[in-house]
C-alpha cells in the first residue's frame, strides 16, 4: 500500500491557480492530477489510491467545505488543505473543525504549501494503516463461530478456561479447543497480544 505514489488532487476553479501549485509541487517530486470543480473530482474520485487534497473554498457548486463533508464519508478520509483568496477567522475554524491539515490563504507562501503537503500525506499513510488493521481485525472476527466468539469475550476479561466452561456451561476440554481454535483464526499467540487487537478495534 505504501509504494503506491501519494498523488496531491488540486480542486481550483482558477485555472492559473492549478497551473501554479501543479508546477510547485512537482517540482517537490509529488504527483498531481487538477480539477475545476468539486463535481468534476468526485466523479473521478478514487478513495483507495493515497494523497491528499488541496481545495479552494469559494467553489462553483459545491464549496470547499461540502466536497470535504463528501469526503468524510468515504473511509479512510482524505486529508484536506483549504484554500481562500479571503482568510477569516471563521474559515479557519471552521475548516480544522472539518479535520483540515491546514487553512492557507492565496497567494499561498511555497513552504507553508509544501508543509502542508507532506503533514497530510503522512496523515493519509497513517489512516490507511489504521483502517487496514481495523479491516483485517474485522474478517478476523467474522471467521469466528458464535461459540469460539463467546469464549473470547470471556478471554479478554481474563478468565480462565475453568472458569468459563463453568459460565457456559461445557466441560473444560470443549473451552481449550474453542479457545485455541480462535487464538489461530485472530492470529496471536498470547491473551495480552489478542487484548491489543481488540482494544485497537474497539477505540
Amino acid at each position: 500500500m505504501n509504494d503506491t505514489p501519494a498523488t496531491v488532487y488540486l480542486v481550483d476553479d482558477d485555472e492559473s491557480v492549478l497551473s501554479a501549485l501543479s508546477r510547485l509541487l512537482t517540482g517537490y517530486g509529488y504527483r498531481c492530477e487538477r480539477y475545476s470543480s468539486a463535481e468534476d473530482f468526485l466523479s473521478k474520485h478514487n478513495p483507495a489510491a493515497p494523497g491528499c487534497v488541496v481545495l479552494d473554498v469559494e467553489l462553483p457548486g459545491l464549496n470547499g467545505f461540502a466536497l470535504y463533508d463528501r469526503l468524510r464519508e468515504m473511509p479512510p478520509c482524505r486529508p484536506a488543505i483549504f484554500l481562500t483568496g479571503r482568510g477569516t477567522i471563521a474559515g479557519s475554524v471552521n475548516a480544522m473543525k472539518s479535520g483540515a491539515i491546514d487553512f492557507l490563504t492565496k497567494p499561498v507562501e511555497a513552504d507553508d504549501l509544501v508543509n502542508a503537503v507532506k503533514a497530510a500525506c503522512q496523515r493519509d499513510i497513517d489512516a490507511r494503516n489504521a483502517f487496514a488493521r481495523k479491516k483485517s481485525v474485522e474478517e478476523r472476527l467474522a471467521s469466528l463461530t458464535a461459540r469460539e466468539l463467546e469464549v473470547m469475550t470471556h478471554v479478554v476479561t481474563g478468565r480462565m478456561n475453568k472458569q468459563i466452561a463453568a459460565d457456559l456451561g461445557i466441560v473444560e476440554k470443549t473451552v481449550k479447543v474453542h479457545r485455541c481454535r480462535m487464538m489461530t483464526k485472530m492470529e496471536v499467540r498470547t491473551v495480552a497480544d489478542l487484548v491489543r487487537i481488540i482494544t485497537l478495534h474497539e477505540s
